[in-house]
């Protein structure tokens, strides 16, 4: 037991007490900022669609044909996201079944999917092609 300069009397056990609260606490304002930091990251990024592209330039080492193309490919074509390269996808599929003709044969063609209009063809031309290996 110790006494302190008022003469009142403490015990080890209160000072060790008295660590741990500040441990404790310098614990807690680290954990707070963290998941401050981790919230701003997650803030930034909602609300920001995959089918936004930055400013430059696109790099694909070919063109890609959406006859034959996983979504995972299609996705990189600008102004398609997860949910129109899908769409391709699906009618694709579809067609597959109905008969022997491509599904796409031509750009203008990829506009029976819903979202694609004559703007996202004319942006993703380039990079396409209708040629089957």
């Amino acid at each position: 037991m110790t006494f302190d300069s008022a003469g009142q009397l403490h015990s080890v056990h209160n000072m060790r007490q008295t660590g741990q609260h500040r441990i404790q606490s310098f614990a807690f304002v680290i954990s707070i900022g963290v998941a401050v930091c981790l919230s701003c990251g997650f803030i930034s990024n909602l609300g920001a669609d995959e089918s936004e592209r930055p400013a430059g330039k696109i790099r694909l080492d070919g063109r890609i044909n959406p006859n034959e193309a996983p979504v995972q490919s299609l996705v990189r074509l600008p102004g398609l996201g997860v949910e129109r390269a899908g769409a391709i996808v699906a009618y694709r599929e579809n067609a597959h079944r109905e008969g022997t003709r491509p599904a796409f044969e031509n750009c203008e063609d990829l506009q029976r999917i819903r979202g694609i209009g004559p703007k996202t063809v004319q942006d993703i031309s380039e990079w396409i092609t209708f040629e089957e290996k």
